[in-house]
């Protein structure tokens, strides 16, 4: 029953499914119709808002600093996860598959770690520890090996590489008002943290209890599973030498990692945002590649992955000027939206709701930086219409916070505002890695090292998203209940 379920899937997603930047385009014309009948604008003032009003840094160009830090976050864990010394420790993990169920379970649970950690690493390490497994365990089933090293992506914006807490513990301004949480108001809170172990957990039994019989086992020959031999490198001329020179390769080093320490001793762990988890990766892939010319080389490898990244920021981007252009009466679509969901929730389910709805966006922004972009304008207004509701001015409070630092950040409103803004944003952020489990743009990196295509595996994961969904719902359900 669950595999005639899983390839009714498969068949109806490779069949509807188009490239994702066709949903940038998609989405920008609905989003620019329904701006135009909300608000009542005049769509050549729309078009101005979505193109970036003259240079003005809004609309189209208004993400271009995120989207160098989302490309970064895909190259820089990509090229780590293909140094030498990380293919060792590869290696040596997979020694610890000795059948199938070991080995779906050490695929996925290696995978979820590493995801949380960096997603872009994740994608790739998990993509070539499952090669290294099912070099050793001959009677495995290949596509969903991958599909249980695609599943660890899962969990990754609820981690260290989160696109939107990260952002949150730095601060971000939707209109006029400024949105601020610290990462123990999300990536660290106690919910968060219990709903990514019940993850870590029971996605690996979840994944082998999916494993068909023999007569539908897909094996793969491990013959086509060598890697390409490691490029060597002749020495010979002063510029090559140069470029490989220990000196020059330790002194950056010492310099990053002497940034890296004095950033957690003056700014301290709960303020970490994307500059600081980038120059983390940055320098430990220098050190993992262990030569200047190497890492640049294998920079150039990864850089191809993050074409998605920077084709459709831009079409976020003026989809988010879409969504805050007001007209005369300073009427917004997302202050529509925003002012919908307000209505229709309480502060115990608003979280919930949250997550769902962002589950259903990811479908056409499958990116977690583009669906705060055009989720967050939404979201983070109606939080604050919540917490009116509840006696908390919020948006007064932050907004005078930033203009004149008048805010006693020790009151135990400012305290409420952060955390349920925290809860709030981790909804968004729970939706968007809840989807990527049928939304295969995230899949190309790791099936293009495995060597399928995104039909192969889109079956087992469907059921990965039940699984997952329902341990989300009732997450944010005690999260708001019991915090």
């Amino acid at each position: 029953m669950l595999k005639k379920f899983s390839n009714g899937c498969v068949r109806v997603m490779n069949r509807w499914l188009p490239d994702p930047f066709l949903f940038a385009i998609i989405l920008t014309i609905v989003v620019f119709i329904a701006a135009m009948i909300g608000t009542w604008q005049n769509p050549i003032e729309l078009v101005w808002a979505w193109a970036g009003k003259g240079g003005t840094g809004d609309g189209m160009w208004g993400l271009l600093s995120f989207s160098m830090q989302m490309a970064l976050v895909l190259v820089l864990g990509s090229a780590l996860a293909s140094a030498k010394i990380c293919k060792k420790i590869l290696a040596s993990i997979a020694g610890l598959a000795k059948n199938k169920m070991s080995a779906i379970v050490v695929v996925t649970a290696v995978s979820t770690i590493c995801c949380w950690l960096n997603w872009g690493f994740g994608l790739i390490v998990g993509a070539l520890l499952a090669k290294e497994v099912a070099r050793r365990v001959r009677d495995l089933d290949y596509p969903l090996l991958i599909a249980s090293a695609y599943s660890g992506f899962v969990i990754w914006h609820a981690g260290l590489s989160g696109s939107i807490p990260l952002q949150m513990s730095g601060g971000k301004q939707f209109g006029d008002v400024f949105y601020s949480a610290e990462l123990t108001h999300t990536i660290f809170h106690p919910m968060n943290i219990i709903m990514c172990l019940v993850i870590l957990v029971g996605m690996p039994f979840l994944n082998y209890a999916m494993h068909p019989d023999k007569d539908h086992t897909i094996t793969v020959d491990p013959n086509l599973l060598v890697d390409e031999a490691e490029k060597e490198y002749k020495i010979e001329t002063p510029a090559e030498k140069i470029e490989h020179s220990k000196i020059l390769w330790a002194v950056i080093l010492v310099m990053g990692f002497v940034y890296i320490v004095l950033f957690f001793i003056r700014v301290g762990a709960a303020k970490l945002d994307l500059n600081a988890v980038n120059a983390i990766f940055l320098f430990l892939g220098l050190l993992a590649h262990g030569d200047l010319r190497k890492y640049v080389d294998a920079i150039g490898e990864a850089a191809g992955g993050a074409a998605g990244v920077l084709l459709q920021f831009p079409f976020y981007a003026g989809i988010m000027g879409l969504m805050v252009a007001e007209n005369t009466d300073k009427v917004s679509l997302a202050k529509i939206i925003a002012q919908f969901f307000a209505t229709i929730s309480t502060d115990i389910t608003f979280p919930m709701w949250t997550f769902l709805s962002g589950g259903i966006i990811n479908f056409f922004v499958p990116s977690g930086g583009g669906q705060w972009a055009v989720q967050g304008p939404i979201v983070m207004p109606a939080a604050t219409d919540i917490l009116a509701k509840m006696g908390t001015p919020a948006a007064f409070i932050f907004d005078e916070a930033k203009k004149a630092n008048v805010l006693d950040q020790n009151s135990a409103t400012y305290a409420q505002a952060m955390s349920y803004y925290g809860r709030a944003a981790m909804g968004i952020a729970w939706g968007d890695q809840w989807t990527n489990m049928i939304q295969p743009f995230w899949a190309l990196p790791a099936l293009g090292v495995a060597g399928l295509k995104a039909k192969d595996i889109m079956g087992y994961l469907v059921v990965v998203l039940l699984f997952t969904g329902l341990v989300a719902i009732l997450g944010f359900l005690a999260w708001g209940l019991l915090f």
